[in-house]
């Protein structure tokens, strides 16, 4: 699944794919905002983001979408 995120000060919005279900991210975010410590995310490679909780200006949680590769796309 697709997670879009915007951080404030910021031009370019964090775009990552991961393994986690929506609803692991959204208790993962309402954790990090609640306790105003860092939000963690795994994407599907294995890497890590961190991203300060006082500093996040949105996060959209959308599916995934195959990628078309070649002319017929």
């Amino acid at each position: 699944m697709e997670v879009k995120i915007g951080v404030q000060h910021i031009s370019r919005e964090i775009v990552l794919e991961s393994n986690q279900s929506p609803e692991d991210v959204e208790s993962a975010l309402s954790a990090a905002l609640d306790k105003g410590t860092v939000l963690s995310l795994a994407d599907e490679r294995g890497r890590r983001i961190l991203i300060p909780a006082d500093r996040i200006a949105y996060v959209e949680i959308g599916a995934g979408q195959e990628r078309k590769v070649g002319f017929g796309a």
